[in-house]
């Protein structure tokens, strides 16, 4: 189960049932085999930055927050907390469509819940790699 939400701030994905494939399906090449609770809430900066602080006692601002909340036997249940300004932002640094940029964040955050991490110089390859692959996969969708 996928679900979508907004935290202060108004905000729609498009095409939310293709994107919701897209990351089931990335579970399963990934073999998360468990049945998936994700709930992505798309919020604005401040919010995030008061969950980074809260929760990471980090004080910058960041595009995703990812929180694994529970794994059992069957299941995995999960939040991915995104910042639309950051995405709006870092889009428009990067020169890229938003709706990229959103997807990019998106797998990002989906790839840690699979285990991938992005703290050494291997480790950001492998995850930038892993984020090409499957924006690919998104397009065939």
């Amino acid at each position: 189960m996928l679900n979508f939400f907004n935290h202060n701030i108004d905000f729609a994905i498009s095409n939310s049932d293709k994107v919701a494939t897209w990351i089931l399906n990335t579970f399963d090449k990934e073999k998360i085999l468990k049945k998936i609770e994700l709930s992505i809430i798309f919020c604005n900066d401040e919010s995030l930055l008061k969950i980074n602080k809260e929760f990471l006692n980090h004080d910058y601002y960041t595009d995703i927050i990812t929180f694994p909340i529970e794994e059992t036997e069957d299941v995995f249940e999960a939040e991915l907390y995104i910042s639309i300004d950051r995405i709006t932002d870092n889009a428009n640094k990067l020169n890229i469509s938003f709706q990229t940029e959103l997807h990019r964040v998106i797998i990002h955050g989906v790839l840690h819940l699979c285990g991938y991490k992005d703290k050494s110089e291997t480790e950001i390859l492998e995850m930038r790699t892993k984020e090409d692959f499957y924006l690919k996969l998104l397009k065939l969708l």
